[in-house]
């Protein structure tokens, strides 16, 4: 996650660490976003009634209130189903440039109940202590823009104490990272399943920093279709078949398949080295290190697994290699290549020299899992590539380098990345052009006399702000937000694709395939 949007992290942050980064919690991340707008069965205000000159007042709800309590609405229930709509797609629109598609930055509203552990905290400690990515004159100014809002009211002061049931809501200046603009290729749609061949970089569902360049949304921005319900997914770097279902109806059925195992799935990928020739059969058990991040390693604490692997073909250099994933745990096929030490080219975590001299081969890595998590998160940060790892901000080290940092105006997406050069997007995946872009093509407007929703427009390589003329296209620049002052180049190929791709998924009456990705083909050439 960018630095940019500390008021974004305070929205999302999840409870406990389990709730982030297994296949089944991002779902779960996503139907929340996705119902996070839903119509509640009772969204009016309630306003506290004054009574004659006596000591208590009474709330909305009739209860009695003393001199100077607030009123605080009970939790609202919200009508259940899928509930992405053309009012989300609408919020702001995409353009192109250098291979890439790029996110016009967009005002937004990010919206949480209190945690447990905020209650009896003020605003400011939960600020100061979880929400570091913005100073506290970032928050201050905010509040006093009216961005930071408690059941529906500005905030006036950030020493108010939160309490059980408190509605917070936080109005961002949204930016997202490109991906690679390849179009999403329908595979099939006969009204009751959808499959698409998602191109590596781009998230399933909204999720971290994306919400518009995702496919839920690009399928629904472009082509109208909406109301899907996600079957499995695939990790953003990883391409391949992509099954969503109609109906909810559709939805159950297919993820009982899933439950018993009759779904089969077939993997294709690229890795390091000559792989053996024949069938390889890994059992490892797999033990999942950070929910934050998906961290997994092979562990004898960890869940029973089985991949089959057999070998394509041979270049001299790498190998290309089937891949028949016959249990589900989080990154199988990547752990597993990883333990027989052929690391999927272009893995970020598991190729990483973070897990010792043979990279986590055999399963030896002489770190505990709080020190891997932080080699990982060093080493990406020494090479400026900590944005590949998608990790949340209070996963790493913050501390007053954080502070240096946004005071000299070169903050990276994630905190603590600082950069003497310019800093690169995350792009989750992202590809061509290197070159130093030209500003944002920013106006700059006061929220204040602007509609924080409407949507805004700006040229995506992000660049320090100067006198250049702007590029298309044209849009808003807003004043308090960090990541309209930075210089952002755009992802280089190995940030845009990790060479691993779901080539088919088989059921008892259906079977789903692409052809091979090029990388994957005997005759590919890595370039330089």
């Amino acid at each position: 996650m960018h630095s940019s949007s500390a008021m974004e992290q305070a929205a999302v942050v999840p409870e406990s660490p389990a709730e982030v980064n297994s296949a089944a919690s991002e779902e779960k991340t996503a139907e929340k976003e996705a119902t996070e707008t839903g119509k509640r069965k009772s969204d009016e205000p309630h306003e506290p009634e004054a009574k004659g000159r006596g000591k208590r007042r009474r709330g909305g709800g009739g209860k009695n209130l003393r001199r100077g309590e607030r009123y605080i609405p009970p939790p609202q229930k919200r009508n259940p189903g899928v509930s992405f709509s053309q009012e989300h797609f609408d919020e702001t629109s995409y353009y192109f440039e250098g291979g890439l598609r790029k996110v016009c930055p967009y005002y937004f509203d990010f919206k949480t109940y209190c945690k447990g552990r905020w209650i009896g905290k003020s605003l400011l400690e939960v600020f100061k202590s979880e929400f570091r990515s913005e100073s506290i004159e970032y928050y201050e100014k905010a509040v006093k823009e009216g961005r930071i809002r408690l059941n529906e009211t500005p905030v006036e002061d950030l020493s108010v104490v939160l309490r059980n049931n408190d509605l917070m809501k936080n109005t961002v200046h949204r930016h997202e990272p490109p991906v690679v603009c390849t179009p999403l290729e329908i595979l099939a749609d006969d009204g009751e399943v959808l499959v698409v061949n998602k191109p590596a970089s781009i998230p399933v569902h909204p999720c971290g920093r994306f919400r518009h360049n995702t496919v839920i949304f690009i399928l629904g921005k472009e082509r109208g279709i909406s109301e899907l319900h996600t079957v499995h997914r695939l990790d953003r770097l990883t391409s391949g078949v992509l099954l969503f279902a109609r109906t909810l109806e559709t939805s159950k059925k297919l993820d009982q398949l899933v439950r018993d195992r009759q779904l089969e799935k077939e993997y294709v990928c690229r890795v390091e080295g000559e792989f053996p020739e024949g069938e390889l059969i890994c059992e490892e058990p797999i033990l999942v290190v950070s929910f934050k991040i998906g961290l997994c390693r092979v562990d004898p604490k960890g869940k029973e697994c089985r991949t089959v692997f057999q070998r394509l073909s041979f270049n001299g250099k790498n190998s290309v290699v089937r891949c028949l994933p016959l249990t589900g745990r989080t990154h199988q096929i990547r752990v597993h290549l990883q333990y027989l030490g052929f690391p999927i080219i272009n893995d970020p975590i598991y190729g990483s020299s973070a897990w010792g001299p043979r990279r986590g081969k055999g399963g030896l890595v002489e770190k505990s899992n709080e020190e891997l998590l932080q080699a990982l998160v060093e080493e990406h940060r020494s090479q400026e590539t900590l944005h590949m790892l998608d990790i949340p901000d209070d996963v790493i080290g913050i501390g007053k380098e954080a502070e240096e940092v946004k005071t000299s105006g070169k903050v990276d997406e994630f905190e603590g990345n600082t950069s003497k050069e310019i800093n690169r997007t995350q792009t989750d995946t992202q590809v061509p052009t290197r070159s130093e872009m030209v500003n944002q093509g920013c106006t700059n407007i006061n929220p204040k006399s602007t509609p924080l929703t409407s949507p805004t427009n700006s040229n995506g390589s992000q660049t320090e702000a100067t006198d250049s003329t702007p590029k298309t296209p044209l849009g808003t620049r807003d004043h308090l937000c960090s990541e309209c002052k930075l210089i952002r180049l755009d992802p280089t190929d190995k940030e845009l694709v990790m060479y691993l791709h779901a080539l088919r998924y088989k059921g008892p009456d259906f079977e789903y395939s692409t052809s091979l990705p090029d990388w994957a083909k005997e005759d590919w050439v890595e370039a330089d």
